[in-house]
């Protein structure tokens, strides 16, 4: 996907305009020592947490607790994204690496609650401090994933935009996780990703975790139909980029169905 050179002269009501080269200067430095010291206090804090969801996974689906997967990172390279266990342990036996879906069966019981709370998370707080990934970003993808409602592996590469997204570190939390329901299409997804990258600022990146924080007190990572006024600033925004981008029609459908579904 080619970047947009054309700068705006408008900007839409409710956050300041976001900076194409937000990589320049003081952000990037500002950027991974933010990450450290949050995930260096989120691990210290979270620590009654860990032995609280180990014990649970622990009984409820045996060892080990944690999983490990290859996801993409920055510049394409693959890292091992940790996780708490939340599904079964023959999740992907028979079916390959599906995209987990809304209702997913193979979500365990207290899996439906770690996702609700985004507590399943939580052990990527170590690629965080190690630099695979930052608190904000693109959704760390796997390099061959199944797409909900496809039926077949494809290679994230293959996707318009791939590379450009990958000239940042993927995220715990980010534009398209917030805004866009899990079994939107992922080209959707990338064109989020894509607006992210272009105007992301450390203001930004504050709103997105404060925002983030919010809906995993509330458990509502895995709720339908739900609105928040924190959002829709943001989601107003994006919105009118992506009009701009793809036309008004494509761009309203899309968030018509980001602001009444499950967020993704």
């Amino acid at each position: 996907m080619r970047v947009d050179e054309e700068s705006s002269s408008r900007d839409p009501p409710g956050l300041s305009p976001g900076s194409r080269n937000g990589w320049s200067g003081w952000y990037p430095i500002a950027k991974r020592v933010f990450d450290i010291l949050l995930s260096l206090f989120g691990l210290g804090l979270s620590l009654p947490v860990w032995l609280i969801v180990s014990a649970s996974v622990a009984v409820e689906t045996g060892w080990p607790i944690l999983y490990s997967q290859d996801r993409v990172g920055r510049g394409g390279r693959s890292f091992a994204s940790l996780k708490f266990r939340s599904m079964r342990q023959d999740a992907e036996a028979g079916v390959g690496p599906v995209q987990a879906a809304p209702q997913d069966d193979r979500v365990t019981p207290f899996g439906r609650v770690l996702r609700s709370l985004a507590l399943d998370e939580l052990p990527q707080l170590l690629n965080i401090l190690k630099g695979e990934m930052s608190f904000v970003g693109p959704r760390a993808l796997r390099p061959m994933e199944i797409e909900a409602g496809d039926d077949r592996a494809r290679n994230v590469s293959e996707y318009e935009g791939f590379e450009e997204r990958c000239t940042v570190e993927p995220g715990l939390t980010g534009v398209a996780q917030l805004l866009l329901p899990r079994d939107i299409s992922r080209d959707v997804k990338f064109r989020y990703d894509l607006w992210y990258v272009r105007n992301r600022t450390f203001l930004l990146d504050l709103h997105l975790i404060v925002m983030s924080l919010v809906i995993s007190a509330r458990g509502h990572w895995e709720t339908s139909g739900r609105t928040m006024a924190l959002i829709e600033p943001l989601r107003a925004r994006v919105t009118w980029d992506l009009e701009r981008q793809f036309g008004r029609p494509k761009a309203k459908r899309v968030a018509r169905k980001a602001a009444g579904t499950k967020v993704g």
